[in-house]
Order: structure tokens, then sequence, then C-alpha cells
């Protein structure tokens, strides 16, 4: 006669794997796990230069830093372990960074400010994924980076607030299906040196911004931008080159 299994059983099993299913979403391992909130539990909530100092030594357990990187209060980090910090780095209040393979790494002087998104999040185990921003960029209040086909940002790329960098896309061609049942693609996004992203942009996947380009506020980037151009609308257009031979205003004061 089978031994009967109760019920019970089968809900602990559930919530165990669950809980494997969450610990899995947050960190390489349970040591990992353990060991990066224990620090979070500790000094995360520290405010004021204190914390920023605190952070910048103790941190270096769970990440890597080249030289000095300043970490404010309630900056939330997953996969720790896959965060790499150049130096002189700022991560301001708010800021959360999901590195799941194959990671996020920050250029020297790079500022990544209050309420921004980085999130690789690769449970797909795609190759080409990563957040790499280069040395003396920015990303903007509340901007979100979702980087699982691939996000190259270069040296002295500006993104403002609540603008979207977004390298994956769902597939939704079978109309009888679910369109999460239908995968995604993740092709990437590149934007090279010198980049002004205006407020509330989007950059769709696949697309390569050239160096020196400019995206209006509001634009929607849905195909490459030739270097040195102005673009904006939806979807984003060329307005105009940047060539040197015209401005804005013959008045304008300029700091």
């Amino acid at each position: 006669m089978p031994f009967p299994i109760s019920p019970l059983f089968f809900k602990s099993s559930t919530v165990l794997a669950n809980i494997k299913l969450y610990l899995s979403r947050q960190a390489s391992g349970l040591g990992r796990y353990l060991l990066e909130q224990l620090l979070f539990l500790l000094l995360g909530w520290v405010p004021t230069v204190v914390g920023i100092a605190l952070r910048g030594v103790f941190y270096r357990l769970i990440l890597r830093m080249d030289g000095l990187a300043a970490i404010e209060n309630g900056v939330r980090l997953r996969f720790a372990d896959q965060i790499h910090l150049g130096r002189g780095v700022y991560l301001d209040q708010g800021v959360y960074l999901h590195a799941c393979p194959q990671g996020i790494k920050i250029g020297a002087r790079s500022m990544v400010m209050h309420g921004a998104v980085l999130h690789v999040y690769n449970f797909r185990n795609i190759s080409r994924s990563g957040i790499f921003i280069g040395e003396d960029s920015l990303v903007g209040e509340y901007s979100v980076v979702r980087g699982q086909g691939g996000v190259h940002i270069g040296d002295r790329v500006y993104t403002s607030p609540f603008s979207q960098i977004i390298a994956v896309n769902h597939v939704f061609d079978d109309p009888e299906r679910p369109f999460v049942e239908q995968g995604i693609t993740a092709e990437g996004i590149t934007i090279e040196d010198d980049v002004w992203i205006g407020s509330g942009a989007i950059i769709t996947d696949g697309v390569r911004i050239g160096k020196g380009a400019v995206i209006a506020a509001g634009a929607v980037v849905t195909r490459d931008v030739p270097a040195h151009t102005i673009v904006g609308g939806v979807p984003a257009r060329v307005i105009k080159s940047i060539d040197g031979q015209t401005t804005t205003s013959n008045d304008r004061i300029i700091y």
C-alpha cells in the first residue's frame, strides 16, 4: 500500500520552490545573498557622508570598485558581484541596479541619478546581455535601462530624466497565443560617445546612435541615428545635422 502524502507536503514544497526561485533572482548564491543582505541591513540606510564612507569601504566585499565610488543611502543592488564601478562613480539615492549576468559596468566619474533603474535581468542565458557605461556619463532621474540584449553606452553620454533604453522586445506574432508565451528578441543597443538624450525619449531594441547625436525630448527611436544629427518625433526622424554652421540663437547666453 503506497504511503499517503499529505496536502501540506505539496504546499510546503511550493513554498520552498518559490523561496528558491526568489533567491536565484537576487544573488549568485545563498552565501552571497546572506552577505549582501547583511551589509545592506547594517550600512545601506546610513545617511550623509558617513554612510558614503562606510559603504565605500565595506561594499568592496560584495562588488568591484576601482578606487573610490560614492553610493548614497537607499541604493538597491542585486547580484552585486556582477557590478563593477569605476573610480569616482556616483550612485544617487533610490537607484536600483540588478546585474544578473552578464553584469553592469559603469565607467569612471559617471553618475546614476535618483530613482534610475539599470536592469539586466538575464534569466534566458542571452550571451550578449549586460549594461556597459563609459566614462563621464550620466543616467538621469527615473530613467530605465534594460540590458537583456546588451546596452553599450559610450563616454560623455547624458540621458535626461524619464528616458528609457530598452534592449528587449516581446514577440506577438501569433494571435492565438498570449504574448508572454511567444518569447522575446534582444538585439542590443549601442550609443556612441557624446550623445544627449532628451527627457522622456525612448530608445528601442536593435538601435545604434551615432557619435554626437541629440535625441529630442519625447522621441521614440526605432532605427539607427546618424552621427551629429538631431532626431525627434514618433517614430524619430532626422530634424537637422549638427554641422557647426548654424546656431539656434545669436543672442543666447552660454555658461
